[in-house]
């Protein structure tokens, strides 16, 4: 799949607030890397890389004799990860689709992703095809949005922006890309479907946050789902900053501006038969 500057709107718009964003995700990914528990001399996919801190974080665990391979389908993210790890000989950057890349059969040891999962056309598909790239002893961890309801980081901003809004645009919310993992049932069900075992999914609650109230509200009208709003119908970002900024500052306590993220940890095996890791 290929990109126009136009259609890659949501990665340019990441990149351009990414400091920020890694700085709200660290914790999150950490806690899935955790359990991913990453060995020295491992190779890695990194599932929807983004702007490459996680391969960083992940070159650091496996050592110069491991290897990560940085996978998002954005040409922007992609870009800005070559540039972020450029001084690391260890880690190489992809653009690509992880449901469609052909990867080396049984060449990885693990699969990681700090919320790149979710927006795969075909999950099975996608599954399928990367359960194919890791050995047979081959793990996997990431972490996923559980219900947009159960997110403060995203309710807040949106309950504050919603009188504003033309009603339209903040209908099934809770079923676009970025929560179409909330359900864990679901979940294990695909990853059961494409192979994997050992599949453990816990649900993990943090308060995460980005900065100063300048920085929150800049990743509020940015991403998640009222930033995806903004981004597509740049007229209202006047409209909503102010009730935004209102919301946000009510939250704000000694530590800054600390919003609850509801996310699953998910840790599965590949434990693949002989028959099955031969081909």
């Amino acid at each position: 799949m290929t990109f126009s500057d136009s259609s890659d709107l949501a990665g340019q718009t990441r990149v351009k607030v990414s400091h920020a964003l890694d700085r709200q995700l660290a914790p999150l990914g950490l806690r899935a890397l955790s359990c991913l528990r990453p060995k020295n001399g491992d190779r890695v996919i990194d599932i929807g890389c983004g702007a490459g801190q996680t391969c960083i974080q992940m070159a650091k665990a496996v050592g110069s004799s491991g290897s990560v391979l940085g996978v998002d389908i954005s040409p922007a993210m992609v870009a800005a990860a070559k540039r972020r790890v450029e001084a690391l000989p260890s880690v190489q950057i992809l653009q690509g689709d992880a449901q469609t890349i052909p990867f080396v059969s049984n060449a990885f040891d693990a699969l990681y992703s700090r919320f790149g999962v979710m927006f795969f056309r075909d999950p099975i598909a996608a599954f399928t095809n990367l359960r194919r790239a890791l050995k047979a002893d081959g793990r996997m961890a990431f972490v996923c949005w559980r219900r947009l309801e159960d997110n403060d980081l995203d309710t807040i901003p949106l309950r504050a922006a919603r009188p504003v809004l033309p009603t339209g645009l903040t209908s099934n919310l809770d079923q676009a890309d970025p929560f179409s993992f909330a359900d864990p049932t679901q979940v294990k069900r695909m990853l059961t479907d494409t192979g994997f075992q050992n599949i453990q999914i816990t649900p993990h609650d943090e308060a995460v946050g980005s900065g100063d109230l300048k920085s929150m509200l800049e990743l509020a009208l940015n991403v998640g789902p009222l930033g995806k709003i903004i981004r597509e119908n740049q007229e209202l970002r006047e409209r909503v900053s102010g009730p935004v900024q209102t919301a946000l500052e009510s939250c704000e306590g000694p530590d800054g501006i600390l919003l609850t993220a509801a996310v699953w940890i998910v840790t599965a095996d590949a434990q693949k038969a002989d028959a099955d890791a031969e081909n």
